[in-house]
């Protein structure tokens, strides 16, 4: 585990235990800049704190990498070519350029690297896969209380490229064109910022990601033929209500509305679906998942390449707002005197 902070340390924990449940894992070392910190999550996982990466080569197989974003392409450099596979928190890097470099050098060293987008594996998530058709529009809410946490990069990076990286999944279709606005309120990066996504499909999706809300809230809506389909990520649960309209859906939403006895009480036609849903804590999911691609040499769900398509997204709708502040001159209306 390289990277102890409040997001690493959740790495070593769900390492640590799976090591427990017998997983076929160890937790073997901790790698982070401040020694004292490293020593005592080292101690609560049962592991070895280690101050180099260089120190690794020949005791682990795979390493988490949850360093700042800046050092992500220097640290899973030195991992890969040591013959380490990496799983590496989002956003995968600071540009594409240093994306690209990760692309090259995973294939150079034929490493096993996987970007840690968790909300992939939201069990929500998970279970409405297979029930994707044509999705026409979405709408995505990401709003978090202010916390001292991830303040080296704007919210789109911090937030929203979760929420990104899911609709892209879903989608599949190029981006046509992307609108945005965004406002830095209390600190010099953008803290909360509203999307506008349409893509070669016509399909439509507005997000918001705050991180100076009052509340929390995690919820991806969308719609597509004869149906609505409503992800609580929190709650991990989905909700789908489905209009029985000529021909019966095939596929796995068919099979559910065969099988489903809940209407919507105003219409006999419209169904209330449930798709049934594993609870499992995310991050562990993402975790044995690493673990098995690193086992059986496969491609991770999320690979490098996902990464970078997401980030790449992200860096153009922040450039989009960067555009839209200086046509509305809003450093001088940030500088002027307030009434």
């Amino acid at each position: 585990m390289v990277g102890v902070g409040a997001f690493g340390r959740n790495h070593a924990r769900v390492y640590r235990e799976l090591q427990q449940q017998g997983k076929g894992v160890e937790l073997a070392a901790i790698v982070d800049a401040d020694a004292a910190r490293a020593a005592a999550v080292a101690a609560e996982a049962g592991a070895r704190p280690f101050s180099s990466l260089a120190d690794l080569q020949g005791r682990v197989d795979a390493a988490s990498v949850a360093v700042p974003t800046v050092h992500h392409l220097a640290v899973a450099r030195a991992l890969m070519e040591a013959g380490i596979d990496v799983l590496i928190e989002k956003p995968v890097a600071v540009s594409l350029a240093e994306a690209d470099e990760l692309l090259r050098l995973a294939c150079a060293h034929r490493r096993v690297v996987q970007v840690g987008h968790l909300e992939r594996f939201n069990p929500a998530v998970r279970a409405t896969v297979p029930l994707v058709t044509q999705p026409m529009f979405f709408e995505v809410h990401r709003l978090s209380v202010f916390t001292p946490r991830s303040l080296d990069i704007d919210v789109v990076l911090d937030l929203m490229i979760h929420d990104l990286d899911v609709v892209l999944s879903f989608v599949r279709s190029p981006v046509k064109e992307v609108r945005a606005v965004g406002l830095p309120i209390l600190t010099g990066k953008v803290d909360i910022a509203n999307v506008r996504l349409e893509f070669e499909s016509g399909c439509v999706a507005n997000f918001t990601a705050s991180r100076v809300s009052t509340e929390r809230v995690r919820k991806l809506r969308f719609f597509q033929p004869h149906q609505y389909v409503s992800i609580d990520y929190t709650r991990q649960d989905v909700m789908i209500f489905a209009v029985e309209a000529g021909a019966a859906p095939q596929g796995p939403l068919g099979d559910m509305l065969a099988a489903s006895e809940d209407t919507h009480p105003s219409s006999a036609d419209i169904k209330l679906l449930r798709p049934a849903v594993v609870h499992e804590e995310p991050l562990h999911a993402e975790l044995s998942a690493f673990l098995e691609a690193v086992r059986t040499r496969s491609q991770p769900l999320v690979p490098l390449e996902d990464g970078r398509r997401s980030l790449a997204l992200a860096l153009e709708i922040l450039e989009t707002i960067r555009e839209h502040s200086q046509r509305v001159n809003l450093d001088a209306l940030r500088a002027a005197p307030r009434p």
